[in-house]
């Protein structure tokens, strides 16, 4: 499999699109009072089949070294996702996104910590117009930033985002991208489940199943299988900190489609904030080497 580094952005664009749908499924899974774990346990296992439905002939053919690399992979994407809604319950919406897409500063420093590496100097313009972008997105230069406890835990959640990209971007490359994508899943679905069981068995009495489970299948089919998929394959062809500002713009698209579906107004600050990241990311795709100019 061979994909062009543009048509691996534009898969990462479409898996960013597909995330940024999906926040209205999850705010109706948790309003239906499903907790972080069931949720992950239902959508992993669903992306884990749909996987293995599909991808069956990789599945079957994986080794040790791709089960070892879609374990790490798969307990890592867990992790950021529960901590980033674990500590949604005890901060605002605003700050849990705008410290979330925090990860496109620690990426390039992993890269190059990791890998000696060193940045782009367009990458740090780049990620300095695209926090901006976020903090108009989310509104944090409105109603400004409060510290939550819950931000700590959104923090942590940052790190393991980007470090999913790092690794999916510079490690997980040894691996087929399509068995990847069967442990991933199977790996969210059932670490999911052992928390679920674990922490959050007290509250299967409140939950609404007939609102909840709907949306969740929708997240684990688009979501989880699909731009999850689009991602894993779409970060084989590009680099991690191009890779990083793309994905991003999840956030940006959740309020695109949260604006159309009527959850929230179309204000100034949505438009200012989703214009600074498109800004961001033509500064990463332009080749500025291209417009210098000569003395003579």
């Amino acid at each position: 499999m061979q994909v062009s580094k543009g048509k691996a952005n534009l898969m990462l664009l479409l898996a960013a699109i597909i995330w940024g749908s999906g926040y209205v499924f999850s705010k109706m899974a948790t309003n239906a009072h499903f907790q972080a774990g069931m949720i992950n346990a239902i959508r992993g296992l669903i992306y884990a089949a749909c996987a293995f439905i599909f991808f069956h002939k990789a599945v079957l053919k994986m080794n040790g070294v791709d089960i070892r690399i879609g374990l790490t992979a798969g307990f890592i994407n867990f992790l950021g996702y529960q901590f980033q809604t674990w500590g949604l319950r005890f901060t605002t919406p605003s700050n849990n996104a705008f410290l979330t897409a925090l990860y496109v500063v620690l990426i390039p420093f992993i890269v190059w910590l990791l890998f000696k590496k060193k940045p782009s100097s367009k990458s740090y313009v780049a990620i300095i117009v695209a926090i901006i972008g976020m903090m108009f997105l989310t509104n944090i230069v409105g109603h400004g930033f409060i510290l939550h406890v819950g931000d700590l835990l959104t923090l942590i959640s940052t790190f393991f985002y980007a470090l999913q990209i790092v690794y999916f971007g510079m490690q997980a490359t040894s691996t087929s991208p399509l068995s990847l994508s069967f442990m991933l899943g199977l790996t969210q679905g059932v670490l999911g489940l052992v928390w679920s069981l674990l922490f959050e068995h007290a509250t299967y009495g409140s939950i609404n199943w007939q609102a909840g489970l709907w949306p969740i299948i929708v997240l684990g089919l688009l979501s989880s299988f699909g731009a999850q998929t689009l991602q894993i394959v779409g970060q084989r062809f590009t680099d991690p900190t191009p890779a990083g500002l793309i994905l991003m713009t999840e956030s940006m698209f959740g309020s695109f489609f949260s604006v159309i579906l009527g959850f929230e107004p179309l204000t100034l600050h949505l438009l200012i904030g989703g214009a600074l990241i498109i800004v961001a990311l033509l500064i990463m795709q332009l080749d500025f080497s291209r417009f210098r100019f000569s003395s003579e």
